[in-house]
């Protein structure tokens, strides 16, 4: 399926210089959403086990942030959603979740911020569930309420009202904000359990399956980890069944490490892994016994092996910034998505990913280009590519680029659109 609104080129190349332009003339111009395909029905599903699929029907649907604006500088709409179909997504079939319509309310006030942080079944009924981050008032003493909210599942989609995520006392400590949210199977029960930020280097541990209020199973005091802010996606990077996620010192650059899941959950430090602005996991080459992890700064990406003990070391003089890791032709390797000046694809073979032979992905339009996500969309066993490239606060073009066995991605997106859509709704 193809959206009406914006025009996207990709061209597939040996890497070069790709010219970015972030200046755009028309910035302020209030965004038209005239064209705009109409707003199909969102299909009913009866559960599944896909990621990302909220109405439960097999077809694993989008989630954006930061949708743009009707003017410049005007208030964020909300989350936007994409439902997906047989033939991948369908950008007719939208949602918009917005902190008026879905959020709950503290102290009788809405919030106004209403981030997408994380998607996992949390109640284990065959339909995901969206972790949202709002701005609950707080007047700075003692101990902040908890800002994560979530919006379940269901046959239609995320049609509810979003209950607050209840973190009891026992797992909290100290009084910052308990935020940065990861979803895995950290205790191997086959349950999706949360992990999230407490203070001084601990990690609150929230056991599945949670309650239809936001309740968690379980859940133990805090725990000791190496760093303050988990990141995700969660992996089972050694293949003994228990979910495993980054934990870094700090939020932006700096050191990170392996924390491995367990029967009592994330408890485990594995291997420590160099400063770097962002880490991705995946089977990049080398052995196929675990999974790898790729590093990136601005001069150049680290590569670790064999993860948790990482003995086998490489480097990569291709900088990114921002890392993405998924299999685009099928063959079992993740290939390595680097982001910054340049969004560019090296391949994972089993001697590791090397830049001759990487393509470069050209922005779709005039502006500044980023990874939405990477994941099966249209179900042929393949990752597809979903990119946004913004000019301004009022105009975005989002182009989805299927996964091929020749090339890594298709020459040609098969979805296109822009998220004003949503502000027609």
């Amino acid at each position: 399926m193809t959206g009406t609104l914006g025009v996207i080129a990709l061209a597939v190349a040996a890497c070069g210089p790709t010219p970015h332009d972030d200046a755009d003339p028309d910035r302020h111009t209030p965004v038209r959403v005239a064209d705009a395909p109409a707003q199909l029905p969102v299909p009913h599903g009866k559960g599944s086990k896909t990621p990302a699929d909220f109405n439960g029907d097999g077809h694993r649907d989008l989630v954006l942030n930061d949708l743009v604006k009707a003017q410049a500088h005007a208030d964020d709409a909300g989350i936007g959603i994409v439902y997906g179909g047989e033939r991948g997504l369908t950008p007719g079939a939208r949602q918009l979740l917005s902190p008026r319509r879905q959020a709950a309310p503290t102290e009788g006030q809405l919030p106004a911020v209403f981030d997408a942080e994380a998607t996992c079944d949390l109640d284990g009924d065959g339909f995901t569930d969206l972790v949202v981050s709002t701005d609950p008032p707080f007047d700075g003493q003692g101990q902040p309420p908890v800002p994560l909210q979530i919006l379940y599942g269901s046959p239609g989609g995320l049609t509810g009202k979003a209950v607050k995520l209840a973190i009891p006392d026992r797992a909290r400590v100290g009084n910052d904000w308990p935020d940065q949210p990861v979803c895995g199977d950290f205790d191997g029960d086959d349950a999706q359990d949360l992990v999230v930020h407490a203070s001084g280097g601990q990690l609150s541990f929230l056991r599945g399956p949670f309650t239809r209020k936001g309740s968690p199973r379980t859940a133990p005091a805090p725990i000791q980890a190496p760093g303050n802010a988990p990141t995700g996606p969660a992996a089972d990077v050694n293949g003994d069944g228990y979910d495993d996620l980054v934990v870094r010192t700090a939020q932006g650059t700096g050191k990170s490490a392996v924390v491995l899941g367990g029967p009592a959950g994330p408890t485990r430090t594995g291997a420590a892994l160099p400063a770097g602005i962002d880490v991705a996991l995946g089977a990049f080459g080398k052995g196929r016994s675990a999974l790898d992890a790729a590093i990136g700064t601005m001069g150049g990406t680290s590569l670790r092996y064999d993860l948790p003990t990482a003995t086998a070391r490489g480097a990569l003089a291709t900088p990114g910034s921002v890392l993405d890791a998924a299999d685009f032709d099928g063959d079992g390797l993740s290939e390595l998505v680097t982001s910054g000046t340049q969004l560019r694809i090296l391949r994972g073979r089993t001697a590791g990913p090397a830049t001759a032979g990487m393509v470069t992905v050209r922005p779709p339009a005039r502006g500044t280009t980023r990874v939405v996500t990477a994941g099966d969309f249209d179900g042929d066993g393949r990752a597809d590519l979903v990119v946004r490239t913004y000019a301004g606060e009022t105009k975005d073009t989002v182009a989805v680029y299927p996964g091929a066995k020749k090339g890594l991605v298709a020459a040609e997106p098969s979805v296109r659109f822009s998220t004003s859509e949503f502000l027609a709704q």
